[in-house]
């Protein structure tokens, strides 16, 4: 399975920016998918995830009320609407993904995730 990450740019605090996750080798819909992000100096960690069906989605705490991930079926993207930018959101924005056999589940840890895209900037200024 191959992501391709894009959207990220450069965004005042307060904005809104749309990151996308297109899949190829296989559908979405065999894969959870979860978005991570690195700032400089510290660890990957994790912001958001879909299941398989879509059904179920988990979010790290200081991204709820903000983000909303969502999948599009029929582009074979995963997509991170990111709204109400925060200067502490500025990371490199990583997509990643595996096979799950079950259907909602979602993954928390880069542990637990095979698949990954080669990470898109997102710069929020304050």
């Amino acid at each position: 399975v191959q992501l391709q990450a894009y959207g990220g740019g450069l965004v005042q605090a307060g904005g809104s920016l749309r990151l996308s996750c297109a899949a190829s080798g296989s559908t979405v819909t065999m894969q959870t998918t979860g978005w991570f992000r690195q700032a400089p100096g510290k660890e990957r960690e994790f912001v958001a995830a879909i299941s398989r069906d879509g059904y179920v989605t988990r979010y790290t705490d200081s991204v709820k009320g903000r983000f909303t991930i969502s999948r599009n079926k029929a582009k074979n993207t995963i997509t991170l609407q990111m709204n109400s930018l925060k200067s502490e959101d500025t990371a490199v924005y990583y997509c990643a993904s595996n096979y799950a056999r079950l259907m909602n589940i979602v993954r928390e840890s880069p542990d637990e995730y095979q698949n990954w895209g080669q990470g898109t900037l997102v710069t929020v200024s304050s």
